[in-house]
């Protein structure tokens, strides 16, 4: 749970560096927005890397995870502007469970 905590603040501030330096959208909180649901996807992806959930469990999680990002962004934006951020979660998720099925035992942990 610890290294799934490190991985969620790592990957917010990496990716609220990153949005505010380059591609600043002139809205700070939308920016800490969509950082806080790639380091959410990061650290999520990385809690739920273990053989005690199952592939539906994982999925469903996910879509949890992203049905309250929608929900949150939604009520805080609009809708036009949370959409975003389910994009910057579903490809952070699909990507590190990519990177982890090139490796033998299927996990970004060991």
């Amino acid at each position: 749970m610890k290294k799934a905590l490190l991985y969620f603040a790592l990957g917010t501030v990496l990716s609220f560096l990153i949005n505010y330096f380059f591609y600043s959208s002139e809205n700070l909180g939308l920016d800490i927005y969509y950082a806080l649901a790639f380091g959410i996807a990061w650290g999520m992806a990385y809690y739920l890397d273990t053989p005690n959930f199952s592939l539906p469990q994982k999925l469903g999680l996910s879509f949890v995870a992203m049905a309250i990002l929608v929900a949150v962004g939604a009520v805080l934006f609009d809708l036009k502007l949370a959409i975003p951020s389910i994009m910057k979660f579903s490809t952070v998720f699909v990507a590190y469970y990519l990177l982890a099925s090139f490796r033998g035992n299927k996990s970004l942990r060991n």
